[in-house]
């Protein structure tokens, strides 16, 4: 539970995938009101892409890890963790987002052999 596993956390932030949505309705019916209640006060749900693969998104943030800030050799583990943690920090204060861009209309154009002809 959030309460033992973090207990000086504020904010606890759960990523959940769009594909079996919880809420925090759901938070009744499995603790007293009081509980739940609690519990709702510290957490922030993330919900993944409803087009997307929260898989995807994960893999992309690496690759911008990766070209931005890992494409050099870092000498120590506690520099590689000193500077994973500034651009860590660097990309929280700029708000980066993903942006998908495959769109419906593209599917159709490049997988066309998939979908049936009408």
């Amino acid at each position: 539970m959030l309460l033992i596993d973090y207990p000086h956390a504020r904010k606890v932030k759960l990523v959940c995938d769009n594909l079996n949505t919880p809420n925090i309705a759901s938070l009744y019916e499995a603790f007293t009101a009081a509980e739940a209640y609690a519990l709702k006060q510290r957490l922030e749900l993330h919900f993944t892409p409803r087009n997307g693969s929260w898989l995807n998104v994960a893999e992309s943030e690496l690759g911008v890890l990766s070209r931005q800030c890992l494409n050099r050799r870092i000498p120590t583990a506690s520099e590689l963790q000193s500077e994973i943690a500034a651009w860590q920090a660097e990309r929280n204060a700029t708000a980066s987002k993903v942006r998908w861009q495959f769109t419906t209309q593209d599917a159709r154009r490049k997988l066309h052999r998939l979908y049936p002809q009408l």
